[in-house]
């Protein structure tokens, strides 16, 4: 996956990007946890998510937010990193013109970064939100949410109770034509350590039934 980097809206922002060999692929941005608390593109949620959507045939980058790695600028608490995933996104789709629609998927921070550029970007068709930390930031701007997506969450979270995320997943399900796919996976922490390998099968079994890209021959999957 080559190393790039691209201009945001605070200076350079430096990510890793792998691009489909299916002609006029979706796109896929997968965006990490906080880096107040240490996290990274190289996060390992992030990484399997990002692994994930290549292995689905999507152009897939993820990338850090300012101030993580060599991306230029000071955590900016939200704000400044969903402009910084906007432009992100303004990047691979300059790269893929013909591209038919984008995914969004976040780690935790990231999913709440995420979960706000897909009601800013009609293109967005599905998302993946890894612990979305509903105790944590406020999740109101989902009024309404404009498309589907799978929320993933353990049971044995400490840092994301689950009780905060299922009351989360009730308001959007009382919403009108917006199905919410909730999985709860059992025994697994915020890091769902030791159960990576569930984490990407039910993010799979979800984008199976959503029609998001399809699992495709590993010869296919290389980086262009």
């Amino acid at each position: 996956m080559p190393e790039i980097i691209f201009n945001g809206p605070s200076g350079r922002l430096e990510g890793r990007y792998t691009h489909s060999k299916i002609p006029n692929a979706p796109l896929a941005i997968v965006l990490h946890p906080n880096s107040e608390h240490g996290g990274t593109m190289n996060n390992k949620i992030t990484y399997h998510l990002f692994q994930t959507f290549v292995q689905r045939g999507f152009s897939t980058l993820r990338f850090n937010f300012r101030g993580v790695g060599r991306s230029q600028g000071i955590f900016d608490k939200g704000e400044g990193e969903l402009s910084d995933a906007a432009s992100a996104l303004d990047w691979m789709q300059d790269l893929n013109p013909n591209a038919p629609y984008s995914w969004v998927g976040g780690f935790s921070f990231g999913a709440w970064i995420g979960m706000q550029l897909l009601m800013r970007r009609p293109e967005i068709k599905g998302f993946i939100s890894v612990a979305p930390p509903a105790n944590v930031y406020d999740f109101s701007f989902l009024a309404p949410c404009p498309t589907s997506g799978l929320i993933l969450q353990g049971s044995r979270d400490d840092i994301v109770p689950e009780p905060y995320v299922e009351k989360l997943v009730q308001k959007l399900r009382a919403q009108k034509g917006i199905a919410i796919d909730y999985r709860v996976m059992d025994n697994a922490n915020h890091f769902f350590k030791d159960d990576i390998d569930g984490l990407r099968s039910h993010v799979h079994d979800h984008m199976n039934k959503a029609g998001g890209g399809r699992e495709i021959p590993a010869g296919l999957i290389a980086a262009a």
